[in-house]
């Protein structure tokens, strides 16, 4: 897990800059706050998540004061959002409370005018004097009612509409017609007091709901945020002391106990122990850490006492990244929210046109102008942008936020949306399916000692991460071998490594490369690299460089490298998705078909360089459709940009990492499938809350506009769009991984 620290800062990094808004209540709303902040002078662009409240902008200069009095003149609340997400939301809690105690007295003070309406359905008639009625709906329509009036006049400065001034517009209407009617000489008839005060609870209730239920969508980051803990036991000269967690540097050594949370990035430098990483990567089972192991902040210290040294602290550790991270995805427009935002563009002001078109035809029509009236105030009260939009950024939240939680870190709402159409995914080998740890099977020397071709190979190697280099190194250690240094080493990607090596130029080739130079030496192990490679190992060749007419092979060494548990059982789930696998490797086809028809892949590309990577997978696109590109190394960047959806492994390299749409938070190939199967998941729930979004609208608005609607019904309607697309979006909190499934 030491690579995952290195995860992009997404809210930090130049040029972007994220901002927190109050008082956004509707698809309108986002639009509105978008256009004024693209306005503003240097901002390329700006996109803005209802569900999370938030406003994203990246500019070619600093404009943070410029942006904040952009969103203020639109007549919304804006803030500089901080950097790391905090355990828990500053006035969250208060905010629900204080809403919900408004709804209690709206709804104690409605009642009373409710209960008259609801008997007459049973052939009572009980009316409460004009007088009364007219004393209760009056503070529920101006005090409770505050907010719509509010944030409606602000929609109508900024010449644009929203929900609150549709509710606004609406429950007036119908308030103003029940005060003119009550001051008509000799008028007994019903009032519709109670129509606007019903109206302005339910929308309450609905916000209320609606609040709650986004605050669920939110517990990922909480949950990530509260695994940091507050104190940390740090050891100087010997001394144990406790102090706060922010205040431990980099290089500082902290006491880790049994059963406590490890509070900063770190490297053991002293004791064993197993550690529970499952709420940050979605490792189930404990993690066997010694000497020289990396532990991240916030996973549980098992049975031992270690000492380790800190590596990252705050902003910069592997939780905190990780909170960024996720943040961004949750905050991030995925690409089918376009539409919605071309209709709410046009939305409140559709709805205020068939509104006028309801009074005067019904008018017109019928003489009946209080009907008409009210017929037009079900078409203001039942219109509803809130669930237009909360549709989308409900279900990413959701989506993101539970595949965090099992160890899938999807970057931004785009990735997610995307893997859902993938049709082929392609793999990498070595560290994705294998364990990426291969071990030296055999040194065959031509004609020297099988001793000295080691020794020489590990020289060249040492100074290399890569698998094989290690695999080498650890051979020749194994066998007691001195291992010489080595100057001047550079890597050739995707052929191998060079370096000088007791005043000689060495390389260890790949077996491509070594016939690219034409090495001599090569025919006579020819029979032996072929009998290596029909057994699925991997060849790679010690050759000396600066000779004439060619390099000379001095041996091939042979590596041996095991397949992970999980990689059958990822193969087999993408066919059971319908998704055919290609293996996309830079290994020998020997050894890349031997493993393909071991795991049962469709197709193999082998021998394929890093450069040509990125062609293969345009290819795989134009011949099958959307793809899927799964790598961990620097080799298989070009891929994994390439391809619709690159996924990378948590335990490979930093420069995958970076690619990537997606990480798996561990190296569980089944991973693969899990991420697939949340998008597909995810991008459903995005089309039922889209259908049921325009459904209440498409059928409510003409019901409403034909009499088929009170307005009290009209507003249960409108309240009850906006809590159940939240409510089908949470369902995806009960999604499980089937690679947590299988264990």
């Amino acid at each position: 897990m030491n690579d995952v620290a290195a995860l992009p800062r997404f809210a930090a990094a130049a040029g972007i800059l994220e901002l927190k808004v109050e008082g956004m209540t509707c698809a309108s709303c986002v639009g509105r706050v978008e256009k004024a902040l693209r306005k503003v002078p240097g901002v390329t662009e700006a996109t803005v998540n209802l569900a999370t409240e938030t406003a994203t902008v990246r500019s070619e200069a600093p404009v943070l004061d410029a942006a904040l009095a952009a969103v203020r003149k639109a007549g919304y609340q804006a803030a500089l959002k901080p950097r790391v997400a905090p355990k828990a939301a500053p006035g969250g809690e208060a905010a629900i409370s204080r809403e919900a105690l408004h709804v209690v007295l709206a709804a104690v003070l409605t009642a009373p005018l409710a209960v008259p309406m609801v008997a007459e359905l049973f052939g009572l008639h009980w009316m409460l004097p004009n007088w009364v009625a007219l004393l209760i709906a009056t503070p529920v329509q101006f005090v409770l009612g505050a907010r719509f009036y509010i944030a409606g006049w602000k929609a109508l400065r900024a010449r644009a509409g929203n929900m609150d001034l549709l509710v606004a517009v609406g429950t007036s209407a119908a308030y103003f017609l029940s005060v003119y009617a009550m001051l008509q000489p000799g008028r007994v008839e019903h009032l519709y007091f109670e129509a606007s005060a019903v109206v302005i609870t339910l929308v309450l209730l609905g916000k209320w709901l609606e609040g709650r239920a986004k605050r669920q969508t939110t517990a990922a980051i909480r949950a990530l945020a509260a695994l940091r803990p507050e104190r940390a036991r740090v050891l100087s000269q010997g001394v144990e002391r406790e102090v706060a967690a922010e205040t431990v540097h980099a290089g500082d050594l902290v006491v880790i106990l049994p059963g406590e949370r490890v509070p900063v990035d770190a490297e053991i430098v002293e004791g064993d122990t197993q550690v529970d990483e499952s709420l940050v990567t979605g490792e189930g089972l404990p993690v066997a850490k010694g000497p020289g192991s990396r532990v991240t902040g916030g996973s549980v210290n098992g049975e031992g006492r270690i000492v380790a040294r800190t590596t990252a602290v705050g902003t910069e550790s592997t939780l905190a990244r990780i909170i960024r991270s996720v943040e961004s995805a949750q905050a991030a427009k995925a690409p089918i929210q376009r539409l919605v935002d071309k209709v709410s563009e046009v939305f409140v002001p559709v709805i205020v046109a068939i509104a006028l078109v309801t009074v005067i035809g019904w008018g017109l029509a019928t003489g009946d102008w209080e009907q008409a009236i009210l017929n037009a105030v079900a078409v203001l009260v039942i219109a509803c942008p809130c669930a237009l939009g909360l549709a989308t950024p409900t279900a990413i939240m959701a989506g993101t936020g539970v595949a965090a939680r099992h160890g899938i870190l999807i970057k931004d709402a785009e990735a997610l949306e995307t893997a859902h159409r993938t049709r082929v995914v392609a793999l990498d080998k070595t560290g994705t399916l294998t364990e990426g740890k291969p071990a030296v099977t055999e040194v065959i020397p031509a004609g020297g000692d099988r001793a000295d071709v080691l020794r020489l190979a590990a020289a060249v190697q040492r100074a290399s991460e890569h698998p094989l280099a290690k695999a080498v190194v650890a051979a020749a250690q194994s066998e007691g071998l001195a291992i010489e240094p080595a100057s001047d080493a550079r890597a050739i990607p995707g052929r191998g490594v060079e370096a000088r090596v007791e005043g000689r130029r060495l390389a260890i080739a790949s077996d491509r490369w070594a016939a690219e130079l034409g090495a001599s030496e090569r025919e006579r192990l020819a029979p032996d690299v072929a009998r290596l490679q029909q057994a699925g190992q991997t060849v790679s060749w010690l050759l000396e460089l600066e000779l004439e007419p060619a390099p000379r092979a001095l041996g091939l060494i042979g590596f041996g490298d095991q397949v992970k548990a999980t990689a059958p059982a990822l193969i087999a789930r993408l066919h059971a998705l319908g998704i055919r696998t290609v293996l996309l490797t830079g290994d020998n086809r020997g050894a890349a078909e031997a493993a393909a028809k071991r795991l049962g892949i469709d197709e193999v590309r082998a021998e394929v360089l890093p450069e040509d990577k990125a062609a293969a997978v345009a290819a795989l696109r134009n011949d099958s459709g959307a793809v899927a590109m799964v790598g961990d190394g620097i080799n298989d960047a070009p891929a994994l940009a390439a391809a619709d959806v690159g996924i990378a492994m948590g335990t490979g390299t930093d420069v995958a990492m970076h690619t990537a749409g997606i990480t798996l938070m561990r190296g569980d190939p089944l991973l693969v499938a899990d991420a697939l199967s949340i998008s597909r998941r995810t991008y459903a729930k995005i089309r039922q809350n889209l259908f049921w979004a325009f459904i209440y609208n498409l059928v409510g608005v003409p019901l409403a506009a034909f009499g088929l609607l009170s307005p009290v019904i009209a507003g249960a309607a409108m309240a009850f769009s906006s809590v159940s697309v939240v409510s089908n979006a949470l369902l995806l909190r009960r999604w499980k991984p089937a690679a947590r499934q299988g264990r």
